[in-house]
């Protein structure tokens, strides 16, 4: 097997590597403080192309699909877990349905404009009532002529404050279940549609979420990604391709956390030495980064699997499961390294802790990728 990424794949990780380390990683700390979205990084991300890894020149980016996306989005996410999320709902939640089952005109209308950064999308499928049950919706989406009529409240909207589309999911069919939900893309400028104050959160401070309120916002059937009551398909296939992207952010949490626990390891001394020399701070950092490694694999072999075209469901709740409890558990030794600094916000141990604990909660709980796997594997 070559685990040797291609001179492209190269490319996109050094640019992304460059522009995190000068770019964003000196400003994590203090977007994740104020809680802002950092919109002139997200701009300069599509500017260099890491927002339209995946989308197909033809539709203005670089086509060069879910290892490239991979490397790229560890790389972010070890500068700024906040803005690596931000990113992740982009490419992975947004421009992925649009590409995958919008025609040409929505193409046209929304990828050019989200693989530069130019605007930014969400995605609605989470309801106070409908989280790891996504078939449970209470949106109600009704025809009216040439128009549907969207009703509903969805909830924990990543990117919904600063948005300009949304792929919402709504019931069209009661009697269908989940055969019954459809997609729409959904302008944010639609009249109808609210965005409520923005949630406040443990971790990723930067990446702004929100509830969302549906009252009467009417929308053509132009608006309409796919066929009727394909809209859980939908969702369950962006999810799949999201849980790559959830574990490439897990990854660079992980891994920034062991580079800065291994860098405070060779400074700090105590008893006249590094603590590095110590060997129970030797063994942290052997697991840690023994842990890390074996994430990326698993990473790197869902995303291949991706762009070859195999099924690759399992592969990738695999690797977001495995990553999200690793992140967790390297933040929390990492922290320790630190000992009692590493609880102050002065150092960012604190902050890795706090952001790892979330790639274990969204894009599907840990409880449901293991229900995920053992449905895979019982069908081989």
């Amino acid at each position: 097997m070559n685990f040797d990424l291609s001179p492209e794949q190269k490319l996109i990780q050094d640019t992304a590597r460059d522009l995190a380390t000068r770019e964003i990683a000196p400003r994590a700390a203090e977007i994740d403080r104020t809680h802002t979205f950092p919109r002139d990084i997200f701009t300069r991300l599509g500017e260099v192309g890491l927002l339209g890894v995946m989308v197909p020149e033809k539709w203005g980016g670089a086509g060069l699909g879910a290892l490239a996306y991979a490397v790229a989005l560890e790389e972010v996410a070890r500068a700024c877990a906040s803005t690596a999320v931000a990113m992740s709902v982009q490419c992975s939640l947004a421009c992925a349905p649009i590409l995958g089952e919008g025609n040409d005109a929505q193409r046209a209308r929304w990828l050019p404009d989200l693989a530069s950064g130019r605007k930014i999308g969400c995605f609605a499928l989470s309801e106070p009532e409908a989280g790891s049950d996504a078939k449970a919706q209470r949106t109600r989406a009704q025809k009216d002529g040439a128009r549907w009529i969207l009703n509903g409240t969805k909830n924990f909207i990543t990117n919904a404050p600063v948005a300009d589309v949304m792929i919402v999911f709504a019931t069209t069919d009661p009697t269908k279940g989940s055969r019954g939900i459809t997609a729409f893309a959904v302008p944010t400028d639609t009249p109808g549609l609210k965005v409520g104050k923005d949630d406040d959160k443990l971790g990723i401070r930067g990446a702004r979420s929100a509830q969302v309120f549906l009252t009467d916002c009417a929308v053509g059937d132009d608006a309409r990604l796919g066929p009727e009551g394909d809209g859980f398909k939908i969702a369950m296939r962006a999810l799949d391709g999201g849980r790559i992207g959830v574990a490439a952010q897990a990854l660079g949490i992980a891994r920034a956390a062991f580079e800065d626990a291994t860098r405070y390891a060779l400074e700090r001394k105590t008893f006249g030495q590094p603590i590095a020399e110590h060997q129970a701070i030797q063994f942290k950092l052997a697991d840690m980064r023994t842990e890390i490694d074996a994430g990326r694999l698993m990473l790197w072999r869902a995303a291949v699997a991706k762009d070859r075209g195999a099924r690759y469901g399992r592969d990738a709740s695999m690797a977001k499961l495995f990553n999200s409890e690793m992140a967790n558990r390297v933040a929390k030794e990492a922290l320790q390294v630190f000992g009692g600094y590493g609880y102050l916000t002065d150092f960012p141990a604190e902050r890795h802790y706090r952001d790892a604990k979330i790639t274990e909660i969204y894009e599907g709980t840990s409880e449901i990728q293991r229900l995920v796997i053992a449905s895979a594997l019982l069908k081989e």
